[in-house]
């Protein structure tokens, strides 16, 4: 199984997959891409990321249903459909769903990858022969299954072999950045928790981190999904530190880690 970010492109992670050797050392079974609807605003359908997350899906599982009126998780999957006509949707909450049903399923086309592929090489020789191409993977639960090769794949950021580079600028089109923060000091519980409730800005849609809060001896995994989060307490394996990222979309940057650094007890 490999997770790539909540922001990736699936395609380029596809290709991988089948334009190089990789292609006859595994089989890429299915590609799913997990829809937070608690947190999935329509706005986003105008996002490219969005859009090729749900075009290049094979299974879509619609989570946290629980948490979402009827109505709207029918809208939702109307908007679905709409971007992908025979999406296969199933709901679920806390994304529980039977492994039979999307393991080794067999629903990957890698012909579709390819014409789709030589369409866009054909187009970029068409336009601009100096092109270089870029690939930007940032931090989605986004899963592509692969059952022959049991091995993590690390998508590396910028690929400079001739033969199979790849485009995939949605990112700065759609505007989104990751920020990280780092201290080696501790956190004021009082402020962080200030900031969370009174400054995260509403275009913030995950953070996750290590946080080191100096009324606390523990160590706080921190996890924040749209408007929701989660902080889970373990012990220190090594020195306590802060290490948080935040991904969101036109984010001030100057101003988030101002905010962060007035949480840093000196």
């Amino acid at each position: 199984v490999v997770e790539t970010t909540g922001l990736a492109d699936p395609l380029p992670v596809a290709l991988t997959f089948l334009g190089t050797e990789l292609r006859d050392m595994t089989r890429l079974d299915s590609i799913i891409t997990l829809v937070d609807a608690a947190n999935y605003s329509l706005d986003l359908f105008n996002s490219q990321a969005a859009h090729s997350q749900i075009f290049y899906s094979d299974i879509i599982l619609l989570n946290k249903t629980d948490l979402v009126e009827e109505k709207n998780l029918d809208l939702l999957e109307v908007k679905i459909r709409d971007v992908k006509k025979d999406a296969r949707i199933m709901r679920t909450s806390q994304s529980q769903v039977a492994l039979p049903l999307i393991l080794s399923v067999g629903l990957f086309e890698s012909e579709k990858y390819f014409e789709i592929k030589e369409e866009a090489h054909s187009h970029d020789h068409d336009h601009d022969h100096e092109h270089h191409h870029h690939d930007h993977d940032h931090d989605h639960e986004h899963h592509h299954h692969d059952h022959n090769h049991d091995h993590e794949h690390h998508h590396h950021g910028h690929d400079h072999d001739h033969e199979h580079h790849h485009h995939s600028n949605h990112l700065e089109n759609d505007g989104f950045t990751s920020i990280s923060f780092q201290t080696d000091k501790p956190l004021s519980l009082k402020k962080f928790q200030d900031f969370l409730d009174n400054k995260l800005p509403a275009n913030i849609f995950r953070a996750k981190g290590i946080l080191w809060f100096e009324e606390s001896p523990l160590r706080h995994i921190f996890h924040l999904s749209g408007k929701r989060f989660t902080i889970n307490d373990d012990e220190w394996k090594g020195s306590p530190k802060n290490q948080l990222v935040l991904i969101g979309q036109n984010l001030d940057h100057d101003q988030l880690r101002s905010q962060l650094e007035d949480c840093v007890i000196s």
